[in-house]
């Protein structure tokens, strides 16, 4: 059996389809529904059961037997970077993470977890390395926490833990995240709606739209996590993005293009996306000051290292994909 925590979610929803079509159908699927939006992301999956968080904690704090287990994905958090309920996001990020890791290594199951870019907070190097990890809020702080926790154990560990820590994910099945859905699924939907797409003026030395992030296909999180499955001698703490930064404007240009092919519409360069006013900057928020990465970029060194070499899909790329699917499922609306 495989069990994916946050299974319904985001990036467990995709994770569960995958699995699916590689044949895995053994599979517990855990999640909280309190917001019952997010079954529409696995309604069409194959799952051998389900059982809520707060059951499923109750039970591996209790060390109970859920049979043959051959590996954990740990994909649930609370993953709003806002949020202010610091004991919440503790309990839930960190504490239920280390019952968890303490019930799969004392069983010898592979547990491969979502850790989180935000640990670096605004620092400009982005290595797995305590230097660089200056988390800006009480999410990032979670997050970096239980990989600290996990690196203090990983070298008495005799079965695989892995730590990834995703950068800035987009993809199918996360319009349940509201506000905090990726800025590709936003721009998307905005000129869907209005015929535009806003972008953030410039802040931290950046021109208008031009803050960096290193935006990654949801696709290729999953292929990250299931190479890692297939390789149970690797452990470890791994940044999951493509390497390369690219700016806000691009993502807002993918989105709008992309949207203008299936359209039959010419593509527009950047310049002409604003003069056309199809792009339109607006002020920073105030409340975003001193919290904000207005840069990211992964070094994959160490993924490279562990064996994954498969390529990233870019921004044109990946965020193409993602409109297509959303064309396919909603309709130009």
């Amino acid at each position: 059996m495989i069990i994916v925590t946050g299974g319904a979610g985001f990036i467990g929803s995709n994770l569960l389809r995958a699995l699916n079509a590689r044949g895995s159908g053994d599979i517990l699927l855990v999640d909280n529904i309190s917001r019952p939006e997010k079954l529409g992301n696995v309604a069409d999956c194959s799952v051998a059961d389900y059982m809520g968080k707060v059951e499923f904690r109750e039970r591996i704090e209790r060390a109970q037997d859920f049979g043959r287990i051959d590996v954990v994905f740990h994909q649930g958090a609370c993953s709003d970077t806002m949020a202010t309920d610091g004991d919440y996001i503790m309990d839930n990020n960190f504490t239920y993470s280390k019952i968890l890791f303490e019930f799969c290594v004392s069983r010898k199951i592979p547990l491969i977890y979502a850790s989180s870019a935000s640990v670096y907070g605004a620092g400009a190097t982005f290595v797995e390395a305590s230097a660089h990890e200056h988390p800006l809020n009480i999410y990032a702080y979670s997050k970096l926490l239980f990989d600290n926790f996990v690196r203090h154990r990983l070298d008495g560990l005799e079965s695989q833990v892995v730590g990834l820590r995703y950068f800035n994910v987009y993809g199918p099945n996360e319009h349940h995240k509201h506000q905090m859905a990726s800025v590709a699924y936003h721009f998307s939907k905005q000129y869907f709606q209005d015929g535009e797409v806003r972008l953030f003026e410039g802040t931290a030395g950046y021109g208008d739209g031009e803050q960096r992030r290193d935006f990654v296909s949801v696709d290729d999180v999953v292929a990250v996590n299931l190479r890692f499955h297939e390789y149970p001698d690797k452990s470890g703490i791994f940044n999951v993005g493509t390497g390369r930064s690219q700016t806000f404007n691009d993502v807002g240009a993918a989105a709008i293009n992309s949207i203008r092919r299936s359209r039959s519409e010419p593509e527009l360069t950047l310049p002409e996306l604003v003069e056309s006013g199809l792009i339109r900057y607006i002020e920073f928020p105030e409340q975003l000051r001193g919290k904000y990465q207005s840069f990211t970029e992964a070094d994959i060194a160490r993924l490279r290292d562990s064996g994954y070499i498969a390529p990233f899909l870019d921004v044109n790329a990946g965020v193409g994909r993602y409109v297509e699917r959303m064309l396919a499922t909603t309709g130009d609306d």
